[in-house]
């Protein structure tokens, strides 16, 4: 019957056999990827050398290698090493544009900025020896999660669309915010104009490969230059990534969340309105656009997708701008760039070195591209996009307590105009309060008041604890910038983490229950960004999983010392050891039963720069020499069973490896420590502010009401209520000032990322 048989005496033999006669192979299989195309291919034997030898990599088991399909520029490869999943980037064979396919470039970027908030892939090493496969190459770890190529998302709900693409925003925003001079890429770009480099240099890849002349490109191309020096004038620089789209993103295999940011090979320092251009350019290309899909005419808000005003809006938001000039310009720009790339691609599909399936059909539509660049010169001199145009700000409400229409304001005034995942974290906040905290309260204050259980647990608590972490809502303090791979913690932004910290403080075990306690989550933070793998091992992971309690030991009482510089307190090294000899007081938590340790400061060399004399060290509390002298009141509460304590410290001696950071590194840690702390206690202390205004009101309308008041009594008293709101509200609105929308934990005025968004007037 013309079919043929394969004789089956074992799975493996029968897979092997059909794998042969189809001439492709039948496991291994990965998502979006294929079996290595022939011009691609590389000698995997020599790689694993090189990764043994040279890398130090272990490339022990079965070895699969398979080509991603995604992607037109540089081949990538997933490289399976017995339980190591790797990801391989290298630039193609054959004769390339001299600034094309650089992969040096992307490998610098992403080991630069990994310590920086942005979610990357770990970077392995870079190999710029050709002998080994042919062209440089470099090696990263494989991050699962999903990748969407249809910005539709079609299989997605209304909500998980929204929340995909406010994630898309808050991670451009954060690659914008990272200190260019701090990542060591101060020279990552080169010297002069950016937007001249741009013209230049798309032009010249252009013409390099280009195949044939195209009238519309070049009436493009004049228009640009015409109106470069309005845009020059108004030249920022930040990291921008050069291709910042959807499909160049991994989201968490289950959550609306960005893990990781890929194909950096455009990146440079410049104009950061290019990203967001970038970002935006689906809106101008049609759903049946090959490869690089878009929505041009799709109503996009019926299915849960913002549409691109209501995207500015939300990015105007996040990065505190104003207004956005020339926006034409830059989707200009794009067409510009993008038909520059495409040309790219055509001549290689004609030189038969094209990386990718529907190279061929990517190439045909150059013309199309430049075309429709055209269009948006047609609309004249560049114009002005005000955020009033974009979309109404938001009132400033009564109180955060009610519930909010939503809105979009150039700044988050209201829990709705917080992205969807912070939200529903503020929701199920709320809601746990509401029914686990508010009506339990007076009976833990009951319990604390007893002679005998004063500087004892409540047993709840520990019950509480375990709800809370149970359902996700631990830690919610840690920010993104000192957990760029999400280890710890929820990494919401300041503005995002202070709703829910207002939240907690209405109450004053709130913060405890959530694992959100001062000083816990400064050491925490400090064991985060400063500590030790040892330290963490031994100090972070009890605190972040609650099972014990730390102090900070700072405050003296002989000296004005919230000016480190006054410490009196010494750390003097003894050989392996610290001596550590010192009087704090107001030392906040060091009475509870679970404090276990505490983060001391004092001074290791007075004879060093004032702000080199300083450090901090480890200490556990059950070391020999520590007596807790008193626990001090405030106000006449002793804040049972926590206590701020007057606590000596005698020739106590520990490790020489407790020492945070280093000698003299104290003062900075501080700095690091205290940045957000501070918001996280004013917004606590709004909460408070809050709580107490609502019983205010709820007194004097039982007061009016039930003392048969005239109505100018009730006047008075709404004036008076009114008052308090409006100072309230004034509060409120100054700690907006300072907890710009930038990764929790970073402080606006020591950031470039933050500077230009302050100064700028697109």
């Amino acid at each position: 019957m013309g079919i043929k048989t394969i004789k089956v005496t074992g799975v493996e033999q029968a897979l092997a056999d059909l794998t042969e006669e189809l001439g492709f192979p039948l496991s291994g299989f990965v998502p979006h990827t294929t079996a290595v195309v022939q011009q691609h291919q590389i000698p995997v034997t020599n790689l694993l050398t090189y990764m043994r030898d040279v890398a130090g990599l272990a490339t022990d088991g079965a070895v699969n290698l398979r080509q991603y399909r995604h992607g037109q520029s540089n081949p990538t490869y997933f490289l399976r090493c017995g339980e190591h999943n790797y990801v391989l980037r290298k630039k193609p064979p054959g004769n390339l544009l001299s600034s094309a396919h650089a992969v040096e470039r992307e490998f610098k970027v992403m080991a630069a900025i990994a310590n920086h908030g942005v979610p990357v892939p770990k970077c392995h090493f870079l190999c710029e020896d050709t002998s080994v496969i042919g062209t440089p190459f470099y090696l990263m770890d494989h991050v699962p999660g999903r990748i969407f190529k249809d910005p539709a998302l079609p299989d997605m709900t209304k909500a998980e669309r929204t929340a995909i693409y406010a994630a898309m925003c808050d991670v451009l925003v954060m690659i914008q915010s990272v200190n260019v001079e701090e990542a060591g890429l101060k020279e990552y770009g080169k010297e002069g104009s950016f937007w001249a480099r741009q013209l230049k240099t798309w032009s010249r890849q252009y013409e390099g490969s280009k195949t044939s002349d195209i009238p519309a490109m070049e009436q493009l191309t004049a228009w640009l230059g015409q109106h470069l020096p309005a845009i020059q004038a108004r030249e920022k620089k930040t990291i921008i990534h050069g291709d910042f789209r959807l499909d160049n993103l991994i989201f968490h295999p289950t959550r609306p969340e960005v893990v990781a940011v890929l194909d950096w090979e455009l990146s440079t320092l410049g104009d950061p309105l290019v990203d967001l251009a970038q970002c935006c350019f689906m809106y101008h290309l049609p759903s049946g656009f090959p490869v690089i899909k878009g929505f041009a005419g799709m109503d996009v808000a019926s299915m849960g997708i913002p549409t691109e005003k209501d995207f500015l809006a939300l990015y105007c938001r996040r990065a505190a701008l104003l207004r956005i000039k020339d926006w034409n310009y830059y989707i200009a720009f794009l067409f510009f760039r993008f038909t520059a790339i495409v040309q790219g691609v055509a001549k290689r599909v004609q030189l038969g070195q094209a990386s990718g399936a529907e190279a061929e059909q990517i190439g045909r539509t150059v013309g199309q591209l430049a075309a429709a660049g055209v269009k948006y010169t047609e609309q004249g001199t560049p114009k002005l996009l005000k955020t009033s145009n974009i979309s109404k700000s938001d009132k400033q409400p009564y109180t955060t307590m009610a519930s909010c229409s939503s809105g979009q304001g150039l700044m988050p005034v209201t829990v709705s105009s917080l992205s969807p995942r912070a939200q529903d974290l503020h929701k199920r906040v709320k809601d746990f309060i509401d029914k686990n905290i508010a009506s339990w309260e007076r009976e833990y204050h009951e319990y604390h008041e007893k002679p005998e259980t004063k500087w004892t647990v409540h047993p709840r608590v520990r019950e509480l604890q375990a709800m809370a972490k149970r359902n996700g809502l631990f830690n919610l303090f840690i920010p993104l910038v000192s957990d760029p791979q999400q280890k710890y913690g929820a990494c919401l932004t300041n503005v995002e983490y202070a709703y829910i910290c207002e939240l907690m403080g209405k109450y004053r075990i709130g913060p405890e229950v959530f694992n959100c306690q001062a000083p816990d989550t400064g050491n925490m933070e400090v064991l985060i960004k400063y500590g030790t793998e040892e330290q963490q091992e031994q100090w972070l992971k009890p605190l972040l999983a609650g099972e014990m309690r730390s102090c900070f030991g700072m405050t003296e009482p002989n000296v004005a010392s919230s000016d480190a510089n006054n410490i009196e307190s010494s750390i003097a090294r003894d050989g392996d050891e610290y001596v550590i000899n010192g009087h704090k007081w107001w030392t906040s938590g060091a009475m509870h039963p679970d404090t276990k340790m505490c983060i001391f400061m004092g001074k290791t060399d007075r004879s060093a720069p004032k702000h080199k004399q300083q450090s901090m060290i480890i200490i556990p509390m059950n070391a020999p020499g520590i007596k807790i002298v008193r626990p001090l009141t405030v106000f006449g509460f002793d804040d049972a069973p926590e206590g701020h304590c007057e606590v000596l410290f005698e020739n106590v001696r520990v490790p020489a490896s407790n020492i945070l950071l280093g000698e003299g590194r104290g003062f900075e840690i501080a700095q690091g420590r205290l940045g957000p702390g501070r918001i996280h206690h004013c917004m606590r202390l709004i909460g408070q502010a809050e709580r107490a205004l609502h019983l205010m009101i709820q007194r004097a309308v039982v007061y009016v009401l039930t003392t048969s008041r005239s109505g100018a009594a009730e006047g008075n008293v709404r004036q008076e209520d009114s008052g308090v709101r409006y100072r309230a509200s004034g509060h409120r609105s100054l700690q907006d000032r300072h907890r710009t929308d930038s990764p929790a934990g970073t402080e606006s005025s020591s950031h470039d990322g933050h500077s230009w968004k302050q100064e700028c007037s697109f």
